[in-house]
């Protein structure tokens, strides 16, 4: 995820003059000079860069060069480590490549949909599209298929529907859902989007985020969300984090009561959330109470599978706060 500022600035005129510059061949020479910021973004890049330099100087080569695809994987990885949008010549110069060498590949990871412009914006960020590449690949594949058994088995036991979900930007994406058995149920479907301030499954994987990361959340929530509703979440984060759950009542649809879990991995952190909308009705099989234990056994045995540990709360569990901008936590 990212770590690090991107340098702002840039202009459409950058582009135009990219590709007058790619046409006739001629390059931009490197800025001599650079912020603190800059260069920790370099980070990764520069060590690559550097591993490659030590191989060719000892005369280590290869078995099969694709510099263009070099190239591709550097821009990708750089804009991974930044938080604000950059323009080509601003890769470039973080690259230690000419203009001329990065412009063609940004194009081509920009037509492909890898990269984008935010709207009003002339600097480029990645899209969602290698999240949603990772979806299909086997870590995210691994998340949902050991989730799926522990989730049926817990919608029948406590007789209410179940969805997992993870950060996507600053919105959650529900991953895996099961149905409740009941008649009358309430259920999100799978591929579904919110954004995180605004859910349980969100706010609580804020909480469960590594700092860098949580610092960027609040930074890009910031720009959009008044200065009062990141205060408001800075401590309801802290809130969730100190008792490991997060329970609202009424948030999204009145009669739902959202309870969430953390899934933790070996590192103390939530790469998902197991949430049940409790539905009180006159069919209702299994206490509240005894259906926040269910819950919480469930996110507990994922987690386990995930290599984490999950702490067990203090039962019977408490509402953690009112919806995003409202008095107190």
């Amino acid at each position: 995820m990212t770590t690090a500022k991107r340098p702002s600035g840039g202009t459409g005129a950058d582009d135009q003059k990219m590709a007058a510059r790619a046409g006739r061949g001629a390059t931009k020479p490197a800025a001599k000079t650079a912020t603190a910021k800059t260069v920790a973004a370099k980070g990764t890049s520069a060590k690559g860069a550097a591993l490659r330099a030590s191989k060719a100087a000892n005369g280590e080569k290869p078995a099969y060069s694709a510099p263009a695809l070099e190239k591709g994987l550097d821009v990708l990885e750089l804009l991974a480590t930044l938080s604000e949008g950059v323009t080509p010549s601003q890769i470039a110069q973080q690259l230690g490549r000419s203009l001329q060498e990065v412009y063609r590949v940004v194009v081509a990871l920009e037509r492909r949909g890898y990269i984008q412009r935010p709207p009003g914006e002339e600097s480029l960020v990645l899209s969602s599209k290698l999240h949603d590449l990772a979806y299909r690949y086997p870590p995210m594949r691994r998340l949902v298929d050991a989730a799926r058994p522990v989730l049926n088995r817990v919608a029948i036991n406590a007789y209410q529907a179940f969805h997992l979900a993870v950060l996507d930007g600053l919105s959650i994406r529900v991953v895996a859902q099961v149905d409740s058995p009941a008649p009358l149920g309430f259920r999100l479907r799978v591929g579904t989007q919110n954004p995180a301030i605004r859910t349980a499954s969100g706010r609580l994987l804020i909480a469960y985020q590594p700092p860098a990361v949580q610092e960027w959340l609040f930074e890009a929530i910031g720009q959009t969300a008044p200065k009062s509703e990141i205060e408001w979440l800075k401590r309801r984060i802290e809130v969730v984090r100190s008792v490991g759950y997060e329970m609202i009542e009424g948030e999204a649809l009145k009669g739902i009561t959202d309870v969430s879990f953390p899934i933790l991995n070996a590192d103390g952190f939530a790469p998902a959330v197991l949430t049940m909308p409790f539905l009180a009705s006159s069919t209702e099989k299994v206490p509240f109470d005894e259906a926040n234990r269910l819950l919480f056994e469930a996110a507990q045995t994922i987690t386990g599978l995930l290599g984490g540990e999950l702490t067990p709360p203090r039962f019977p569990l408490v509402h953690t706060g009112g919806p995003v901008g409202s008095g107190g936590r």
